[in-house]
């Protein structure tokens, strides 16, 4: 899945690098910034304290409700996860959880685990291939009720069957599906996932089971936070801290939060308040490493809606200065920075090119577009069969979007369009972006190991009222296909060639305006140890803590 970032924007670190805040451009892919130390060097015991944007609504991350990177984070110490992210972007098997995961033929497509025989859910019952086959019924598609938030791969096997025992599961694919590695990624018990009700609630208010390094402690709805536990039953490395506290924290209120020992950590991104408080508070550093997290503005282009004509979402992405907003975002923080130019590679990864030429800033041309539509300007805002072209950019409620927004209030009015601001708390934000209930959105998205099965049920045409996570309801027949080929297709350099020709789709359709990777830096506790800036790498929960 990809990943929703809702404090939408995040700078040169105690890591060192050629990049980083106030010193040049990002830092290089494969960097982290984690002040590594080996296990003998970190204590045993101690909370480490960490801030959410939102209070999860279900820890189901798989259900609609739950697909967000404060669910992603938490899930990451006490759920499964067959494969590890590494900071070049890559994945490898995590022995944890498996003995291996091997791709056994091609004709089919054959995919066999075999799960490590200590791998236990939290209530003594081992994992098993029943949970792999149920975990897949909730997520092909083939029931509706299945309230997922995505079915990409999941359609492409054909069977969930037991192995050599219960302990081995062999995965045969229908058709051909390239990203493989990237599905059954957090894994959950067949419990469930064995019914809609159960796929729905049972991970709706609490996390009835688990499987990691951590359980569950404690849920505090009306204090919005979470405790973590070591887990005495964990059958790996034990975890070197005793617990891990999530608490929901307004942006704005985390330097005063991490100034007065309240937290450990927090993320910088784009906000020079964030990282200027960071600088200058006794304990705290500032580590950087690359984000796989970008800003962008969603275009409703439903059905009825202003924004359902191309030809106007191609006038209005004309008229946005992303350069701009890049260099006032970031150009106190990573001065040659410059605007992302791609829906679904990170850039500086060797597959990533700027397509965004497809559609370049031309406010002239933009003018010209809404004239030749029939959008008269008569005055400060163009109008059409008595209609204004008004339209309303919802966003949180960080500093940094209030910045953007005013930026392209700015911009837009220079070709005839008003731009209204609505700023909505976190609990409002994603319910209303969900429902359409916008004209332009403003949040982040995630990247992945996976790029085209991450992004298929972004970019793919929603079926119906299934709209998965895309939420701007723009697609094409044309980009459809290119997934089905893309995901199908085994070979590298094919398969990239092809998520850019995606990419260039999602450009001329103007289903979202990319504007910039955000900063990947973090102020932590200088104590803190194996845990910060991670980069493009999976947080590393046993050996995180504190330094003796």
């Amino acid at each position: 899945m990809a990943l929703l970032a809702v404090s939408a924007l995040l700078l040169t670190g105690c890591g060192g690098g050629t990049g980083g805040p106030a010193g040049g451009g990002p830092p290089a892919i494969g960097q982290t910034d984690i002040n590594p130390q080996p296990r003998d060097s970190v204590r045993d015991g101690g909370t480490l304290r960490l801030p959410m944007d939102i209070f999860p609504n279900n820890y189901n991350y798989n259900q609609v409700d739950g697909t967000n990177s404060d669910v992603s984070n938490l899930v990451g110490a006490l759920m499964p996860y067959w494969f590890i992210g590494t900071a070049d972007g890559g994945l490898r098997v995590n022995p944890d959880y498996a003995t291996s995961v091997e791709l056994t033929s091609t004709s089919p497509q054959v995919v066999t685990y075999t799960i490590n025989p200590k791998a236990n859910w939290s209530d003594g019952t081992p994992i098993t291939w029943r949970d792999f086959e149920a975990y897949w019924r909730s997520q092909n598609g083939t029931n509706p009720a299945y309230q997922t938030s995505g079915t990409t791969g999941y359609t492409d096997i054909s069977s969930v069957t037991r192995g050599a025992d219960d302990r081995q599961v062999v995965l045969t694919f229908r058709t051909p599906f390239a990203e493989w590695k990237n599905l059954f990624n957090p894994f959950y018990p067949a419990a469930a996932t064995s019914s809609p009700q159960a796929f729905d609630n049972a991970y709706k208010t609490t996390l009835p089971l688990t499987a990691g390094p951590f359980a569950l402690g404690s849920i505090d709805p009306t204090a919005k936070s979470i405790s973590l536990k070591r887990d005495p039953k964990w059958w790996g490395t034990p975890a070197k801290l005793d617990a891990i506290v999530y608490q929901q924290y307004d942006p704005a209120a985390l330097p005063d939060a991490l100034a007065n020992n309240e937290i450990d950590y927090y993320e910088i991104g784009s906000d020079v308040n964030l990282l200027r408080r960071a600088q200058s508070t006794p304990g705290a550093v500032v580590r950087d490493a690359p984000s796989r997290f970008y800003s962008q503005v969603t275009f409703n282009g439903s059905a009825g809606s202003t924004l359902a004509d191309v030809g106007l979402r191609q006038a209005i992405a004309q008229g946005i200065d992303r350069a701009a907003i890049t260099r006032r975002m970031l150009g106190q923080i990573e001065p040659d920075s410059t605007p992302n130019g791609n829906h679904l590679y990170a850039p500086h990864t060797k597959d990533y090119r700027d397509n965004a030429g497809v559609l370049p800033y031309d406010p002239a041309k933009a003018a010209q577009a809404l004239d030749a539509l029939g959008w008269v300007r008569t005055g400060a805002t163009r109008a059409k069969d008595g209609k204004a072209l008004t339209l309303r950019l919802v966003f949180g409620d960080a500093p940094t979007n209030r910045d953007i927004g005013a930026t392209l209030q700015n911009e837009l009015a220079q070709i005839g369009v008003t731009l209204v601001l609505q700023q909505l708390g976190v609990a409002e934000l994603f319910p209303n972006i969900t429902r359409g209930n916008f004209d332009l959105a403003l949040f982040g998205w995630g990247s992945t190991a996976s790029p085209l099965s991450s992004s298929t049920e972004i970019y793919g045409s929603p079926q119906g009222n299934v709209v998965r996570e895309n939420y701007g309801r723009i697609g094409s027949p044309e980009i459809d296909a290119l997934y089905v080929k893309g995901t199908a297709e085994l070979d590298d350099a094919k398969r990239a060639e092809i998520g850019n020709q995606i990419d260039r789709l999602i450009w001329q359709q103007v289903h979202s305006v990319v504007l910039y990777t955000r900063p990947g830096a973090v102020a932590v506790r200088s104590t803190v140890a194996n845990f910060g800036a991670s980069g493009l790498a999976d947080t590393d929960y046993i050996n995180s803590g504190f330094v003796k």
